[in-house]
């Protein structure tokens, strides 16, 4: 009786199949850029009403991550390896990400997430991964006491390979919320 149960629910394809980090992680891994609309809502102690922002996100494997605001002003903040570089009201300004920790280990996570490198996102936060390839939650918690210190969490949504959303609480009671649209890949020229 045990042996035709485990080969009923072995022949199942919903069973059979888990969900867990490592698949996660594989399915993002397979895409190699992306491009995505974003609106974002900031909550901000001290200032009454939420602050907004929406612009274009753009990213390319390994480690190329662009995010171009158009709205309320533009600026564009790049990373590209360990290098953050930030252009605002023509002005540019060129950052070592290691020189400020905390800022690192909040763009490794975007950047680990979008690469399926869970060896990253470990590197700095515990884990934990909730749903199912078609609709998913990755809830990070800071494992440094220093970065512990300034973030509560950072909490992924996303559906297939496509990342919808990202909030970060910040330890203060400040928060954002970022909304994702991904862009149909470009159609080649004819």
């Amino acid at each position: 009786m045990l042996v035709m149960c485990v080969a009923l629910a072995s022949s199942d394809p919903v069973r059979a199949q888990t969900f867990d980090l490592a698949t996660l992680m594989q399915r993002m891994a397979q895409r190699k850029s992306g491009q995505a609309r974003f609106t974002e809502e900031r909550i901000v102690s001290g200032i009454d009403s939420p602050l907004t922002a929406s612009g274009v996100l753009s990213y390319a494997a390994p480690d190329r991550f662009t995010r171009q605001t158009l709205q309320p002003t533009q600026e564009t903040m790049a990373v590209q390896g360990r290098t953050l570089l930030l252009k605002r009201s023509g002005r540019t300004r060129q950052m070592d990400m290691d020189t400020v920790p905390e800022l690192a280990a909040l763009l490794d996570a975007l950047r680990a997430t979008l690469t399926g490198d869970s060896a990253l996102l470990h590197r700095h936060f515990t884990v934990s991964l909730s749903g199912n390839d078609a609709q998913w939650t990755l809830r990070l918690l800071p494992a440094d006491e220093r970065l512990a210190r300034q973030v509560q969490q950072i909490e992924l949504v996303g559906q297939g390979a496509d990342l919808r959303s990202i909030e970060l609480r910040l330890t203060g009671g400040d928060r954002s919320l970022m909304l994702i649209e991904p862009l149909s890949p470009l159609a080649p020229a004819s």
